[in-house]
This record gives structure tokens, C-alpha cells and sequence, in this order.
């Protein structure tokens, strides 16, 4: 069998071809990860389960060429024959068959198409903060779909989209004031407009409303609802999507929004907000507690209309200035493995002292708060801003949203335990390693987290430092099984802390 040379994937200009390599790279992620099992003494080679066939890609944390050996030679597979191939395999390989995920695996792709085309003529914004959140082009590195946008047309969503640098104006609304429903402080939202008299202000993603506005009609005509006007200024859509920042205001807005995107369609749940209050507090009292200067973003309050709980609820959480240290730059953490112009990692010149630096600012707090208080962080790429003073050395880790944070109280240990695993070293630590491990290919980054983790005294970390493998979440399985998106399932994956 021919054997493969690695080389660099193409540069492609042509943004249909760049879309392609986009979306094929966490797709490929996903199926080599969950369903493909590695071809003995062939290197990139892997054979497939459910048809017993070959495939080989160009090799790299972001799998690239995937070709498919058919009749004695190697195939080229362009995105909708890998599209093709994964449903032929799981198919065979779980017995079921799943059109929805067919269709948001399409989506995710003509989505990246309609980004990359948007941001040829997009300015990116001069914060290095908000350049961060709005860099994910890839998204999700081991997502099927990471894109997806829910199968609606481009001009639906486009305006809204963080990848294409949008920026917008919120729509007002004015909730009767017998209607409203809230908790915690939501008084921020009172300073955004005017409410008229026996009314208060709920802001409205415009996206939101344009999906869910037909249902709010008879709220419309009946006076429970009425429209105001915009805010006077733009917010800035955050990697969530949903999750808006107001520069001007250093507030951050959460929104519902009827969209399944990656595992969950995006609604603010009435069973997570009802929980919210409780949950925020304990992560608060947790950081409050915390030796160094990590900060967590509160979860303030939320506000909504009793007759439309989920679809209209807007959540208030913190802005960034009252937690950083003076000159710091937040950055998010998955903009640093995405990449971003002036991103540190592009500038680094002690790769060795940059990524320590980095561990030492987002690992304690991490294990602290489990130790100490029971709190499970959901401390992946997305929930986890590290902030960089001048030099670009991390100093500071902020760290975001109660609504995926558990309890100990609520779970048993060890299963809290396997989502911290998960969400600080599989989906974090072992993403922003390979992106500097990338750029230095002499760094070695595992000895470092080695020696980060065993400085904390918490019994479950000797076993971490020795186990043979590590708990990998499996959304092409989740997704395929129609399974609910909370409930995460693992597979194995080898550990590099064991080999370090």
C-alpha cells in the first residue's frame, strides 16, 4: 500500500475549496477519534469500522486531504463525499441513520463558505479582546457541524455572526410590568432605553425575534408587549453567538436563541435558569476564596415575559474591567488555538516560560474551586478568557457562565471529576499545547502540566498524572444517536501526562 507524505495542506484561495478544508478538519477529528481505529505500521492511515475501508489524511491536530483507498489506489475526497463516507459508516456502524445531522454537517459547511466570503469584506475589530471572540472559523476542533446554523437562509443569520465581525444594535421591547419575571440584579438592563409608564425593558437578540416574533403576536396586539426602539449602540457578538458584549457599556448580554448550534438548541432553559441564582453564588463565594488574581464573570440576573419564559429570557452577567488586572488584554482561549492577528502565541520567543505562565494562571483556580468548594468549572476554550500583559505573557484567567458549571452536591465525585478532566485538559490544555507545539515544534508542553497538576494536593490527581487514558467526549456520536446534548458520553484517549 502506497505510504503518505506529509506536507502542509494547499492554500487555497478560492473560498468554496478553503470552506471544504474548514469544514472537513473537525469532521475528520470526530471520525478518527470516535469510530476509525489507526492501520498498523501505516502512519495518517486508519481503517473504518463499519465498511472496512481505509482512509488516510494529511496528518496534524486540524486533519486535512482525507482520501479513501478504493480498487488498489488513493481517492481524493472533496467535503461532500467525506459527508457521504461518514453517513455510510455510522450507518453501518450503529445500525441507525440520522438525516438531521446530514443536513447540519452540509450547513456547517456552506456556512463557513458564506464567513469566509463575509470577512473578505469585513473589518475585524481593533480590540485584541473582541478580534479573539470573533476569530473561530473552524469552531469546535472535534465537532461534526461546528457551524451549523440551524438550516436557515444566509441573510438570516449572517448579520448576526461574530466570524463575519458583525456588530448590531438589540431591539426593545417593553414588558408589562405584571408580566415580567426575574431574578438576582438586572438593573443594567433598565439603563439601555426608556420604558414607558407600567412597562419594564427586555432587550431582544434581533435574531431571536425574527424567529420567534410570529408567537409573540398575540402578546403584540394585546399590550403585554410593545416595541420600543434599538439601543443607541452596537453589541458585539461573542464565539457563543448568543452571548453579546457592549464595549461601550462592558456588559454582557445572553440571549435565548432557537437554534440548535453544535449539541443543543440554544434556548435559556427554564430548569438551568431557575437553578442560576443558587449555582452563581457558589462559584462567587468559591473565587472570593481564591489565592492569586483569577476572576469568575457573574451570572448577575436574568429577566424575562411569563408568557414567553424561555423565548424572550435575557441573562446580565459581568463585564471585564471590574475583574482585570490594570494593562492586562483579555483574550479568549479558543481564539488563541483558532489564531488571530497580534495573537501572543504568533509572538512568543520563550515558548517554555509563555505556556508555565499560562498554567499557572488557569489550572489552580480550576482545581481550587473543586477542592475547596465542590465547584465543577466547565473550563473548556470557550469559557476561559487568559488575559496577557504587554508582553504577552498570561497573567490573569477570567473564567465564564454558571450555566454549564456543576455542583458537587449535585453529582457524585468522580463524575464531576471526569467533566473537569474533560473540559480543563482534553478540550483546553491539549488544544493550546498543540497550537504552540505547532509554531515550536521543539517544545515538549507535557512535563510543564505535569508539573502544574502535581503541585495541588487533591487525590485525584496522582491518578490523573497515570492513567493510561483520558475521557474524550463523542459528539459525531451524540449527534448520530439523537442523544441529548447534556449528556456527555467518553471514550478513551491516551494520555499525554502519562507519557511525559
Amino acid at each position: 500500500m502506497e505510504r503518505v507524505d506529509l506536507m502542509p495542506p494547499p492554500t487555497a484561495d478560492d473560498a468554496s475549496a478553503r470552506a471544504d478544508a474548514y469544514a472537513a478538519a473537525p469532521l475528520l477529528n470526530c471520525l478518527l477519534r470516535e469510530v476509525a481505529r489507526p492501520e498498523p505500521g501505516e502512519r495518517w492511515v486508519y481503517r473504518l469500522p463499519g465498511g472496512n475501508r481505509l482512509l488516510r489524511v494529511r496528518g496534524g491536530r486540524r486533519p486535512a486531504e482525507p482520501e479513501l483507498y478504493v480498487a488498489g489506489s488513493w481517492q481524493r475526497l472533496g467535503h461532500s463525499d467525506l459527508v457521504k463516507l461518514v453517513v455510510e459508516e455510522l450507518t453501518r456502524y450503529t445500525g441507525q441513520s440520522n438525516h438531521e445531522l446530514l443536513a447540519e454537517m452540509e450547513d456547517s459547511r456552506d456556512a463557513v463558505a458564506a464567513l469566509l466570503t463575509a470577512r473578505a469584506h469585513a473589518t475585524a475589530p481593533d480590540d485584541p479582546y473582541l478580534r479573539s471572540e470573533q476569530s473561530l472559523i473552524t469552531g469546535h476542533p472535534h465537532h461534526p457541524a461546528p457551524k451549523a446554523r440551524g438550516g436557515g437562509p444566509v441573510t438570516g443569520w449572517l448579520p448576526y455572526a461574530p466570524e463575519a465581525h458583525a456588530g448590531f444594535p438589540l431591539v426593545l421591547l417593553g414588558v408589562r410590568e405584571d408580566t415580567v419575571v426575574e431574578e438576582g440584579d438586572t438593573s443594567a438592563l433598565d439603563t439601555l432605553g426608556e420604558a414607558p409608564p407600567g412597562y419594564r425593558l427586555l432587550p431582544v437578540h434581533p435574531w431571536q425575534l425574527d424567529l420567534v416574533g410570529q408567537d409573540l403576536a398575540p402578546a403584540f396586539a394585546d399590550g403585554r408587549l410593545v416595541r420600543l426602539d434599538t439601543t443607541a449602540f452596537p453589541v458585539r457578538p461573542t464565539a457563543a453567538i448568543r452571548t453579546v458584549y457592549a464595549p461601550e457599556r462592558d456588559l454582557f448580554l445572553k440571549f435565548s436563541l432557537d437554534v440548535r448550534i453544535t449539541n443543543d438548541v440554544r434556548r435559556l432553559w427554564r430548569h438551568d435558569l431557575k437553578k442560576l441564582r443558587r449555582t452563581d453564588a457558589a462559584v462567587t463565594q468559591a473565587f472570593a476564596a481564591l489565592d492569586g488574581p483569577a476572576a469568575w464573570l457573574s451570572d448577575r440576573g436574568y429577566r424575562t415575559a411569563g408568557f414567553a419564559f424561555e423565548e424572550l429570557a435575557v441573562l446580565v452577567r459581568d463585564g471585564l474591567r471590574p475583574h482585570l488586572l490594570p494593562g492586562a488584554t483579555p483574550l479568549l482561549a479558543a481564539g488563541l488555538v483558532e489564531g488571530f492577528t497580534g495573537s501572543p502565541l504568533d509572538g512568543t520567543v520563550d515558548p517554555a516560560g509563555w505556556w508555565e505562565a499560562y498554567l499557572r494562571q488557569v489550572v489552580p483556580p480550576v482545581l481550587a474551586a473543586f477542592a475547596d468548594h465542590g465547584v465543577v468549572l466547565e473550563a473548556h476554550l470557550q469559557n476561559t478568557l487568559v488575559a496577557v500583559d504587554a508582553d504577552g505573557t498570561p497573567v490573569q484567567a477570567l473564567f465564564r457562565d454558571a450555566e454549564g458549571v456543576k455542583l458537587l452536591a449535585d453529582v457524585e465525585r468522580a463524575a464531576g471529576w471526569e467533566r473537569l478532566v474533560y473540559c480543563l485538559v482534553v478540550n483546553h490544555l491539549i488544544e493550546v499545547a498543540g497550537a504552540l507545539a505547532e509554531r515550536h515544534p521543539a517544545l515538549d508542553p507535557w512535563p510543564a502540566v505535569r508539573a502544574e497538576l502535581a503541585r495541588h494536593d487533591l487525590p485525584e490527581v496522582a491518578g490523573l498524572l497515570t492513567a493510561p487514558t483520558l475521557p474524550g467526549k463523542t459528539n459525531l456520536l451524540l449527534r448520530w444517536t439523537g442523544a441529548d446534548g447534556a449528556d456527555a458520553r467518553y471514550l478513551p484517549l491516551p494520555n499525554p501526562l502519562a507519557d511525559a
